[in-house]
């Protein structure tokens, strides 16, 4: 008797949508990249605001938003000679926040034990 296999959401997704979902968290495997979506997170800042903040070159903060904005994460609006960067995928937030209260719990978890 064959056994009924279960389904799960990413054994519905495409070879496609798998590659683009991979591409997607590559994107977010730089920590650089969510130091700025992190400083994003509370409005739009121009470049010079976002040197200021997180203490990177201009060059490295303006190549990583480059790279934010061809994947979608980010977009730019101009404003005279100044161009504002702002999230423009608020899932990119949220599955950030996901994935750091899971990392605190486990580490909360691990520090009980070495106490």
């Amino acid at each position: 008797m064959a056994t009924a296999r279960k389904k799960t959401k990413s054994s519905l997704l495409s070879k496609e949508a798998l590659e683009f979902v991979a591409t997607r968290f590559r994107v977010l495997g730089e920590p650089m990249r969510l130091v700025l979506l992190s400083a994003l997170q509370s409005g739009e800042k121009n470049v010079t605001e976002l040197v200021v903040e997180t203490g990177a070159t201009q060059a490295n903060v303006s190549k990583h938003l480059g790279i934010l904005s061809d994947a979608g994460m980010v977009a730019r609006r101009k404003d005279g000679l100044k161009t504002f960067y702002f999230i423009s995928d608020p899932q990119i937030i949220e599955l950030c926040e996901l994935m750091c209260s899971k990392l605190e719990k486990e580490f909360t978890g691990k520090a009980r034990h070495f106490r």
